[in-house]
């Protein structure tokens, strides 16, 4: 019987295996540039597979920067028949719903396009990034054994022992489970900072205490200009203000059968990484945005907020975009970019020379239609491989975490974000075996120590739907 089932499971990874071959195929990738616009996802998917969500579990798919050069060919072509057909909607006696349907079509792919041009950009950067393999440490590949012999019938052994030779913790003995090996961290963490847009664009510090504690100077010393002979007054103070960052625990946790264990067909730092990847993604993405501060990161969002000419330190300030619920509609002497360009603006110079835009998918199309006084769009395609697309010039990145358009609410935010936004990690993933609670099934729970906040408020700015 266990006989039959090897040859099941290895003919189904034979299977798995020449599907992901196919699927980077030049002559897929030749058939869905031609058709990009007909076919769904056409190229965008199809050079990116280990990406697509219909594609889970295929482990080990190529990614070079050929890939990369096709999508950001095919999205500079798409945008210019965007342009084109945008203008001929523009410029007509009357609404063409057909025409409307023409150019929103064009802009959902490009989005599709910029999308995957963004992943795999990243995923080809943090593989770069990934490191060798525990192989290449002894101390390492014992430990990752051990674990493996813990994850399949849970004998720990001498694990708490190599876990410390292998640098992965102080403690001989720590509770709430073991943790895992060095090369399937990196996965955990590696996937995440694909799917987590903030992730990208924020300070990660990694900590070893439960709290991060950070001084900020409020202001310089007093000063002032005296003559050669005047007396020389007591200046003033310069003002500490401290900020707490608390690590709030992430967990997953999910279980497999004890034959599955038993078979030992499946990379088990594959499978944990498969299975918990997903739920941390998106669980932190959500929370360094719209995260209310209790047990989770507090986001971008759930700061108070003021107007930006009222603003000060521990509120966010914001500008308006003149409409109720939206943007501003364009008229001859009133473009709606003006309150992008507003909101760059709405912050110190010291911080608009790295700042970026994030907004969602949908407000970021509705941004593309927009141009400045001279009539130039304003959203511009990456140049080059491993760039992003700018508005005015600035990096524009995407999150689905950020508030859609309507009333009150706000869709975009700007900002030097390494400076604005601070994510701790406690470092290790820590893996708690369980085979008692829901028999048959192993459950695996997991757990990762994260916080995040803003730490500093004059380094962000968010744009409001209103008057």
């Amino acid at each position: 019987m266990n006989v039959n089932r090897t040859l099941f499971w290895g003919a189904a990874l034979a299977v798995a295996c020449l599907c992901a071959v196919v699927a980077l195929s030049p002559d897929m990738l030749s058939h869905f540039s031609g058709h990009a616009l007909d076919h769904g996802y056409g190229l965008a998917m199809t050079c990116a597979p280990a990406l697509n969500k219909r594609a889970r579990g295929l482990v080990g798919v190529r990614l070079d920067a050929s890939d990369a050069t096709k999508i950001l060919a095919e999205l500079q072509k798409t945008f210019e028949s965007f342009k084109a057909e945008n203008e001929a909607e523009l410029k007509a006696l009357k609404k063409d719903v057909v025409q409307t349907e023409k150019v929103d079509k064009i802009n959902a792919e490009i989005t599709k396009l910029t999308t995957a041009l963004a992943e795999i950009d990243q995923t080809i950067a943090a593989l770069k990034l990934g490191g060798g393999s525990a192989a290449t440490d002894p101390t390492n590949g014992e430990h990752a054994k051990a674990f493996n012999r813990y994850f399949r019938k849970g004998d720990a052994g001498n694990l708490g022992e190599l876990q410390v030779k292998a640098a992965l913790t102080t403690q001989s003995d720590p509770d709430g489970g073991y943790l895992v090996p060095t090369e399937t961290e990196k996965t955990i963490d590696r996937i995440m900072g694909v799917t987590s847009t903030m992730r990208q664009l924020a300070t990660i510090l990694p900590i070893g205490t439960s709290e991060y504690k950070k001084l900020v100077n409020m202001g310089g010393a007093g000063s002032g200009w005296v003559g050669e002979e005047e007396a020389r007054p007591q200046t003033g103070t310069p003002t500490l203000r401290e900020l707490i960052f608390t690590v709030m625990e992430l967990y997953a946790n999910p279980a497999t059968t004890r034959t599955m264990l038993d078979d030992g067909i499946i990379d088990i730092g594959a499978w944990l990484a498969d299975e918990v990847n997903i739920t941390f993604a998106e669980q932190e993405g959500a929370a360094f945005v719209t995260g209310n501060g209790l047990k989770r990161p507090r986001g971008i969002l759930a700061y108070p907020t003021v107007a930006n000419a009222n603003y000060s330190w521990g509120n966010v300030g914001y500008v308006v975009t003149g409409a109720a619920s939206d943007f501003l509609a364009p008229t001859s002497t009133v473009s709606p970019a003006d309150a992008l360009l507003d909101l760059l603006y709405g912050l110190k110079q010291g911080y608009r020379n790295n700042a970026s835009y994030l907004s969602t998918d949908a407000t970021m199309a509705k941004i593309r239609k927009f141009k400045d006084g001279q009539g130039n769009y304003i959203w511009a395609p990456p140049s080059a491989n491993e760039k992003v697309p700018t508005i005015f010039g600035k990096p524009a990145y995407t999150d689905d975490n950020m508030n859609e358009i309507g009333t009150n609410t706000f869709p975009v935010a700007v900002g030097d974000f390494k400076r604005a936004y601070l994510i701790v990690d406690r470092q290790g993933v820590r893996v708690l075996r369980d085979e008692l609670t829901n028999k048959p099934y192993v459950h695996f729970y997991t757990t990762k120590r994260v916080g995040g906040g803003i730490s500093n408020f004059e380094a962000i700015k968010l744009l409001k739907c209103s008057t």
